[in-house]
């Protein structure tokens, strides 16, 4: 289809029907050379927009110097056409603006472009042209049927002239000439939800609960008093045990842990952090006797990270020097030395921080298991109520069907003001390919939150709208997987060649024409739209026979597909 049209000889057969035409009889003299082509061949949607590059070609001495041709491109398709912007020529006698081809002849081009309709999908570009002379029957403009240089007859020309508008359609598109055919759409294929990012769930199956009390003791003792005793409220810890005895989801750990504080000699303070640990462990070994729980005891010596944590917490003047000497020395010795050298306030740790560390901290860890998987799935058949966090489990984890998906969040939004719920429902709804409930989604999510996520995903649900320039608000901050995702919206191939996975990938690599990169993309993806794209990359590569293969088995998957595979000019062969 590269040389579509040799022009002077449309006109010049129509010079052979049109008495009075005679300012063209000159220009039929040398039919083989003006020549006029279309780049690409085969239109591609990029960016919303059809476009073409038309060139037209006139060797020297061939324009009659009073003739003028007027010249239309229009792109027509399934229930209606769209015209471009004409093109005028015309020899040097005339004397009007328009383009001026001279004795030297010359090529001119002409860029189209048309916004992007789905009923494009099966197109063509055609040239309608119509011709005028000074004098005679073409005094006026004169339509030319460019497939066999004829003109109209008395009755087509009734009929251009008549009111029935789709008669008038039809007989000018009969006498337009093709000049590219069909429309390559695989732009509009790339799967901008693949590419979003869902926030994260804070789920966990289980979840470790920590109750704390602490034993003290007085200085260079590991004797437990009864005013001690009393106050590390073991009966409330007592009562936490007992509460969780009921729960058949909770597995208790007890520990002690014994210190000492970071004063005296270490190897003393040692031994002490043991015996405390062990005076403890007896008395909470009575005290949950009955419970057959156990009891683990540890001795950590010198309490150093008490120390640090205390100090941070303190209002003590010279608190920041205090914690200088314990990032500059890891010694004990070297630590308490410094530290009791700093003579000002070390009356006030004597009184206010050391008693706290001479301790045994009794601990009770519990493991919590929460709902199963197949208990969350069930809530979410039975409309039973969830948290926040399994609403999102659920949606994340437990399907990877975005209907189901959408279903779960759905319910979730109902409930919870939660900017996940909104950001991970807008990701589902952009793979289903709801982008305008999906834009909703997000912007709602972006009241709430204004993370990384959100904003990759914002940029990335403009782009599935078709919406680049509101995308590109975005492009600053995200990364170079939505940074390649706009590039190849806007049909830069090229920068985005390596830098998206799975089916984009393969997508950017059939644009590039880089078909083995392409069939390495989707060597894991066995999805309906995988192998309708293998169809695609094999009918490229001339292999109609696995083209129809894989093309059955995409269709099988999803019969819907046969209903594009019936449009797709990239399939034309494989499917006539």
């Amino acid at each position: 289809m590269k040389q579509l049209m040799k022009l002077c000889v449309v006109l010049a057969a129509a010079m052979a029907v049109c008495t009075g035409c005679n300012c063209f009889s000159r220009m039929a003299k040398n039919p083989d050379a003006v020549k006029v082509t279309a780049t690409p061949e085969v239109l591609v949607l990029n960016n919303g927009v059809v476009a073409a590059e038309i060139r037209v070609t006139f060797p020297a001495d061939y324009f009659n110097t009073k003739a003028i041709l007027r010249v239309t491109p229009v792109l027509v398709f399934e229930g209606g056409e769209v015209a471009g912007t004409t093109k005028y020529f015309q020899g040097s006698g005339v004397k009007d603006n328009y383009t001026v081809v001279d004795a030297r002849g010359g090529s001119y081009t002409q860029r189209v472009e048309f916004p992007y309709d789905e009923r494009m999908d099966r197109c063509e570009l055609q040239l309608r042209a119509e011709i005028k002379c000074p004098k005679g029957a073409c005094k006026e403009f004169t339509l030319v049927n460019l497939n066999d240089g004829s003109i109209p007859t008395k009755e087509q020309a009734a009929v251009l002239r008549g009111m029935d508008k789709r008669a008038r359609e039809a007989l000018r598109r009969d006498f337009g000439l093709t000049v590219a055919y069909g429309l390559n759409t695989l732009q509009k294929r790339i799967q901008y939800g693949a590419v979003m990012e869902p926030m994260a769930h804070n789920y966990k199956k289980v979840k470790t609960v920590v109750t704390k009390t602490d034993m003290r003791y007085g200085i260079n003792s590991s004797t437990v008093t009864a005013e001690n005793e009393r106050d590390a409220n073991l009966d409330i810890f007592r009562m936490t045990v007992d509460n969780n005895l009921q729960n058949d989801r909770a597995t208790q750990n007890i520990a002690v842990k014994g210190y000492a504080s970071p004063d005296g000699p270490e190897a003393l303070n040692d031994k002490l952090s043991k015996a405390r640990s062990e005076s403890s462990k007896r008395l909470v070994a009575k005290l949950l006797s009955d419970t057959g729980l156990e009891v683990d005891a540890a001795a950590y010596g010198e309490d150093w990270d008490g120390f640090r944590e205390l100090i941070e917490q303190s209002n003590i003047e010279d608190k920041n020097l205090i914690l200088q000497v314990l990032s500059l020395y890891n010694s004990p010795v070297e630590r308490e030395k410094e530290i009791k050298n700093l003579s000002s306030v070390f009356e006030e740790l004597k009184s206010d921080v050391l008693p706290e560390l001479r301790r045994a901290q009794i601990i009770n860890s519990t493991d919590v298991q929460g709902n199963t998987d197949d208990e969350i799935l069930e809530a979410v058949r039975s409309g039973r109520e969830l948290t926040v966090e399994e609403y999102l489990y659920a949606a994340g984890e437990l399907t990877k069907d975005p209907e189901q998906q959408v279903k779960i969040l759905t319910v979730a939004v109902s409930k919870y003001n939660d900017p996940r719920v909104y950001n991970n429902l807008g990701v589902a709804l952009t793979k289903m390919g709801a982008n305008d409930l999906a834009m909703k989604s997000f912007e709602r999510a972006a009241k709430l939150d204004s993370s990384s996520e959100l904003n990759k995903n914002l940029l990335l649900a403009n782009l599935a709208a078709g919406r680049t320039d509101e995308a590109k608000k975005y492009a600053a901050s995200v990364d170079a997987e939505a940074k390649a995702a706009l590039a190849a919206a806007e049909g830069d191939y090229n920068a985005a060649a390596g830098r998206l996975d799975g089916y984009n990938a393969a997508v950017v690599a059939v644009m590039n024409n880089d078909l083995a990169t392409a069939k390495r993309a989707l060597a894991s993806d066995t999805s309906a739209e995988a192998d309708y794209l293998r169809a695609v990359i094999a009918a490229k590569q001339g292999d109609l026979v696995a083209a129809k293969a894989q093309l059955n088995s995409a269709t099988a998957k999803n019969p819907a597909l046969a209903a594009r595979a019936a449009k797709d000019i990239l399939l034309k062969e494989v499917v006539k």
